[in-house]
């Protein structure tokens, strides 16, 4: 299971461009005005090869207003789920009355405690972080988050003494399979309709299942593990102090799982957390089936609605055809397994370099690349990259600058032309520097004519 990481500190130390830093995105807003951050961000990173997950958070300070209270409350919920936090200072301004506030609050914590010094660019290490020592947090760190320095030292030394990730299912062996979504969607109803007992509690109220629980069961002489977690949903909206684990244990019960079924309710509208839920699952690269629930005594009008709401709000998982069921009355509960079975398999499908190649071809006849800068982007090969979920990779001249409309295109065709079915397909394009670039051009002898002969006739007899 992935250590979370908190991100602490008092605001405008460059907490959120370390999160970006750590995280290798641009997830966090970052501006030069301080209190910029207020929820908890969830992102994931790795350092040599060890994967975590990082929490941004608002600042905290010392004074006392009805937002600050909530950012502060957020930070608390935060420092809950750590595993290990990072109180993030400002190497240049020094330590600050704050900052002495924040280190008597982390050192009453039962949590692995790193100091990171930010803001040290041009400066002497040793020097930047002397004053430092006084917050009593360890030996501080030196850092740039802007230009990535020192954060490896840092996250080597946040990680020490964690157990190094382990790959195989924490309970029992087979197909993991996570049921993920919002709180009150039916999920624990779902889980319970799987295994075809009543395995896990039940409840009207919101909130009801507190952790992520691993049940190995078999069906059919096969075996599963089905993991049933905690609901997500807006965090102002939490506030029972025993419901502060449940994002970042479903984010990590999403990680472990190879299989994710993501519920919704039928009688509800697709919400902002369920996007960004979908979209978590689907940048890890994690076979999906949409499941849409309490699906009994819905009128005509209100299913269609829901089926239009699916498509307008998660446009990105046209890969994944929905199931609507009712965990309750165990309504098309059956079909959900070969969905399942199908959506692990494409995940994993390899993908022949003739057949890509082939549909390289038909996709650029039927809708060519645009032209870029007076010159046609000329995708020339195709070959697959990885599994789980599908990559595959281009080659050609200018292909770098190929628009994400055109990605998805030629994505779509790959995924129809070999019926994958819940998860996506990722595409990459590669652009060679010319070896010959700045060189004088030679005339062609009539040995460069015979060998440029040869090489036509190959690609025409093996390619074309």
């Amino acid at each position: 299971m992935k250590p979370v990481v908190v991100l602490v500190g008092r605001p405008n130390v460059g907490k959120s461009t370390l999160f970006n830093a750590l995280t290798r995105t641009r997830q966090a807003l970052v501006a030069d005005l301080p209190g910029l951050t207020r929820d908890r961000q969830y992102g994931d990173g790795r350092v040599g090869g060890r994967p975590y997950l990082v929490v941004d958070t608002g600042g905290i300070v010392s004074e006392h207003d009805p937002l600050t209270a909530l950012v502060a409350t957020q930070t608390r919920l935060a420092l809950a789920e750590a595993d290990a936090v990072i109180c993030v200072v400002d190497g240049r301004e020094g330590p600050n009355p704050d900052d002495f506030l924040i280190a008597s609050q982390l050192r009453a914590l039962n949590r692995r405690l790193c100091l990171a010094v930010n803001k040290t660019e041009g400066m002497d290490n040793e020097l930047a972080v002397a004053e430092f020592h006084a917050l009593g947090l360890g030996r501080p760190h030196a850092i740039a988050a802007t230009h990535n320095r020192g954060l490896d030292a840092l996250m080597q030394a946040a990680l020490q003494g964690f157990p190094p990730e382990n790959p195989e299912p924490p309970a029992g062996t087979g197909m993991r399979i996570a049921l993920a979504g919002r709180p009150n969607v039916g999920k624990s109803t779902l889980a319970n309709a799987l295994l075809g007992e009543e395995r896990v509690v039940v409840s009207d109220l919101p909130g009801t299942t507190r952790d992520s629980i691993h049940i190995p069961f078999s069906r059919n002489g096969k075996e599963y593990v089905l993991i049933d977690t905690a609901g997500v949903r807006r965090r102002s909206h939490i506030t029972d102090p025993l419901e502060r684990h449940s994002v970042a244990k479903t984010l990590q019960a999403v990680d472990e799982a190879q299989v994710v079924l993501l519920v919704f309710d039928a009688r509800e509208e697709v919400s902002e957390q369920d996007v960004t839920l979908a979209g978590h699952i689907l940048a890890q690269g994690r076979s999906l089936v949409l499941v849409v629930n309490k699906w009994e005594g819905l009128d005509a009008a209100r299913r269609e609605w829901i089926r239009r709401e699916l498509v307008r709000r998660l446009p990105f998982l046209s890969f994944a055809r929905p199931h609507f069921i009712s965990a309750l009355e165990g309504l098309h509960i059956g079909p959900l397994f070969p969905a399942m079975e199908r959506a692990y398999r494409s995940g994993g499908r390899t993908l022949p370099t003739p057949e890509l190649n082939r549909i390289l071809r038909a996709a650029i006849a039927a809708t060519p690349p645009p032209i870029v800068r007076g010159r046609r982007i000329k995708p020339k090969f195709i070959h697959q990259g990885g599994k789980y979920p599908p990559r595959v990779i281009v080659h050609g001249n200018l292909v770098s600058e190929t628009p994400d409309a055109w990605r998805r295109y030629l994505g779509q065709r790959v995924r129809e032309h070999f019926r994958l079915e819940g998860t996506p397909v990722e595409v990459e394009f590669r652009e060679g520097d010319n070896p010959f670039a700045g060189r004088s051009q030679k005339a062609p002898t009539a040995r460069d004519e015979a060998k440029r002969r040869r090489l036509k006739r190959f690609r025409k007899a093996h390619y074309d």
